[in-house]
């Protein structure tokens, strides 16, 4: 059981909104920002890309993705000194088709879209994440992701008989696959839990609690995984994940526990169970402390937002 996927199960992409610019230069245009995750793909040409918080404009050319998971404006334009347009003046009625602006200068062909999370499910990884997720086409993962993003190009380029639904799958999966090119290009390099899955030892450790949660862990049992010693362990975990073994165990527990109350009906006893509980009291008691309400009241907010 790789961590991530018992987050992208639940974290899964709602909807997608988007629009295609077809930009000439001189051109710029600013994206407000919201509650959902924006990304981009540069189908030809190149940009630059700004972002509140990332010191520098980022280069982009054909073929880079960007994921702002926080949902962060940016501007996208050809030149720092290129006045930007509001997106909403552009962009606001032309949803799912092509924009055109800028002069007529050279081309370039940028998707820009929106990501509707279920944010409670989404909360736990998008916490962890940057403010920027910049795909590079030259990286590991290029190959695999740029297939996705052919397709999404080809939906956007000519729209079709369920081109929307396409859409929302596709750029569900490009999501997946920015976090794991992020992941393999930095992990090692950043402090954190997605550090630690990139770490020899922590990351086995990690793995085989998401594998098997309702085993009765210990720190000793958790070390044997690691192939390290219980003191050594638990520093270097604490060093990698900022939090000790077991109360990271507590931790992912519960978000598993609130998954399953949110989406079907099983009995909270049998939910205490499948997440190491013996008491279903105690599993309560546990889960309460964590997420702030009762089982039962967290079933009703996930039934209430869902249907909102």
């Amino acid at each position: 059981m790789d961590p991530l996927d018992d987050v992208f199960a639940a974290m899964r992409v709602r909807s997608a909104l988007y629009a295609r610019l077809e930009a000439r230069t001189p051109w710029g245009v600013s994206l407000a920002g919201g509650e959902s995750a924006r990304f981009g793909l540069v189908v030809r040409g190149s940009c630059l890309l700004e972002v509140p918080g990332v010191a520098q404009p980022v280069a982009l050319a054909a073929g880079d993705c960007y994921v702002l998971a926080h949902g962060t404006p940016y501007v996208l334009r050809d030149h720092p000194d290129t006045p930007a347009v509001s997106c909403a003046s552009v962009v606001r009625d032309r949803i799912g088709g092509v924009v055109e602006l800028g002069g007529t200068g050279t081309a370039a062909s940028v998707i820009c879209g929106w990501f509707h999370f279920d944010q409670r499910a989404a909360r736990p990884l998008l916490d962890l994440l940057p403010v920027l997720l910049h795909v590079k086409m030259e990286q590991a993962r290029a190959i695999a992701l740029q297939g996705t993003l052919q397709l999404l190009a080809m939906e956007t380029g000519e729209p079709g008989l369920g081109s929307g639904l396409l859409v929302s799958r596709l750029a569900d999966i490009v999501f997946v696959q920015a976090v794991r090119a992020h992941v393999e290009a930095e992990g090692r390099q950043q402090t954190g839990w997605l550090g630690a899955l990139a770490d020899a030892r922590i990351g086995p450790a990690l793995r085989a609690m998401h594998k098997d949660m309702a085993r009765d862990w210990t720190v000793e049992t958790l070390a044997s995984a690691a192939s390290l010693s219980r003191s050594a362990f638990a520093q270097r975990f604490r060093e990698r994940v900022g939090q000790a073994p077991l109360e990271y165990l507590t931790q992912w527990r519960m978000f598993k526990a609130g998954n399953m109350l949110g989406q079907g009906h099983a009995a909270v006893g049998t939910i205490a169970g499948a997440v190491g509980y013996e008491s279903e009291a105690a599993f309560s008691k546990a889960f309460k402390r964590t997420m702030g309400m009762a089982p039962g009241a967290w079933r009703a907010a996930a039934r209430d937002s869902a249907m909102a």
